[in-house]
């Protein structure tokens, strides 16, 4: 259970596969809410401070926390020119947050008409703006624009490419902060499943569905991998529709997503992370931990325009243990670190490459963060664009689904209710409003106004159980 959220288990040590911030937590709150439970009573959401601990490659660090003033004493040791630009940056975040996250994040945008609704709204917020032009209109600096916009990377976008608009990223940190559950992202795929599991709603794991049965237009049945037939009222994919187009509907069912049509979108980079833990603990680490390396736009730009591997990288490393100690065992410590490379698109031989990555991500962590790694390295393997494109079935080995840029957003996505299968519907990265663990639950309650309200008559146990399939 999980998909991207899953978690691996080596030798005493827990590794959250995927996600790991945490951001407005009410979503959560919400889902348990729904069926009449609390969340506290099931998980415990921890706040991290620092949000992150950014290094910039000439050794200086930034610590991005939520606090007003202590953020403003982080710039001000950095370039205090750039005080004043920051709390009109700030504004700027907050308005941006307003409506696209507040008005936006939940609303359908399945219509022309939805999109136009919206479209004097995002030209006064100039949208059409990247995110590191806007951040550049305030800041100066170049090290805190890197601060202040590598978020995008978090959601599968370049911060030269993706639109203004997800700088309501930042406000949403500012307002809600960022959390870890106890006992690891893992801890909340169980919670979720434990909820389930009370209210009667079966899930079936290692069951790929290789197929969606459509007759006369309508969604009618479910093929899994099998040889079972799921029949069903209607269909519910939390899948890349990129692949459930392409792969599992049949062309003659496609009139808008064929397979050139589908082939246009442009999909989001991937990753190459590796999991490792350590026979001593690197006290000195916080939380979450940006290692900028000594390019920025030109990196991203091997990575999502020229499609090449780099002999520089910049990494996150999260460091769990931190917040729950029980993720390793005594005396240890726990990590995954992931660098954003290039989708499948590219043509790297992984098979060759990922051991010299390996090395390479090892070497830039033992000179910057984490010295003498080699001698305390304990378990460790990776996962790189082949376990997207393959285990997790993303195109391209896309990490976060298409790409954020302005022609993919809002109207531009998925739509939640397909416009070619009639009782199709989709939830997740690739639909309105985006990747990230915030975008795809308020993709769930896009979801919730576009799907039929079952009759008053169905038991609410039977309904349930169709929607789950």
């Amino acid at each position: 259970a999980g998909g991207r959220a899953r978690v691996f288990k080596r030798e005493g040590f827990t590794f959250d596969a995927g996600p790991t911030v945490i951001t407005a937590p009410y979503l959560l709150e919400e889902l348990y809410e729904a069926l009449g439970e609390r969340l506290d009573d099931h998980l415990e959401l921890m706040p991290v401070d620092p949000f992150y601990r950014v290094r910039f490659d000439d050794g200086t660090v930034f610590d991005y926390v939520g606090d007003e003033e202590r953020i403003l004493e982080q710039i001000a040791k950095i370039s205090p020119e750039d005080v004043e630009g920051y709390k009109r940056l700030a504004e700027q975040s907050s308005k941006i947050f307003e409506i696209g996250y507040q008005q936006l994040a939940d609303a359908p945008f399945d219509t022309l008409s939805e999109m136009l609704r919206v479209v004097p709204a995002m030209v006064r917020l100039k949208s059409y703006k990247t995110v590191y032009g806007m951040v550049s209109d305030y800041i100066k600096d170049e090290r805190l624009r890197q601060a202040f916009t590598f978020q995008p990377l978090l959601v599968g976008g370049s911060p030269f490419r993706t639109s203004s608009i997800y700088l309501l990223i930042h406000w949403l940190e500012r307002k809600w902060g960022v959390h870890f559950a106890r006992g690891g992202t893992a801890a909340i795929v169980s919670g979720l499943s434990d909820l389930l599991a009370r209210h009667d709603v079966p899930i079936e794991l290692n069951s790929p569905v290789t197929r969606i049965e459509v007759e006369d237009g309508v969604a009618v049945a479910v093929e899994t991998g099998d040889g079972q037939r799921h029949p069903c009222s209607m269909v519910v994919s939390n899948a890349d529709p990129s692949v459930v187009y392409t792969k599992l509907i049949d062309k003659v069912h496609r009139k808008r997503h064929t397979d050139k049509s589908v082939a246009r979108r442009t999909q989001s980079m991937s990753l190459f992370v590796m999991y490792f833990g350590t026979n001593k603990i690197y006290e000195e680490l916080k939380h979450h931990t940006i290692v900028l390396g000594p390019r920025y736009e030109g990196l991203l730009n091997d990575i999502f325009k020229k499609r090449t591997l780099s002999t520089d990288c910049s990494l996150y490393l999260h460091a769990p243990c931190r917040s729950d100690a029980s993720l390793a065992p005594p005396g240890h410590d726990s990590f995954y670190v992931l660098s954003p490379v290039p989708n499948q698109l590219s043509g790297i031989d992984w098979e060759k490459e990922a051991p010299r990555y390996m090395d390479q991500i090892i070497d830039r962590l033992e000179e910057t963060v984490m010295p003498n790694l080699r001698e305390h390295l304990g378990p460790h393997f990776s996962v790189d664009p082949r376990y997207f494109e393959g285990e997790l079935r993303s195109r391209d080995g896309a990490a976060f689904g298409i790409e954020p840029t302005l022609k993919q957003s809002a109207y531009f996505r998925y739509h939640n209710k397909s416009e070619d299968v009639d009782g199709l519907y989709f939830v997740g990265a690739s639909t309105h409003p985006g990747a990230g663990m915030p975008g795809v639950l308020c993709s769930a309650k896009v979801l919730e106004r576009v799907v039929p309200r079952p009759e008053i008559h169905v038991p609410l146990r039977d309904t349930m159980s169709k929607l789950a399939l």
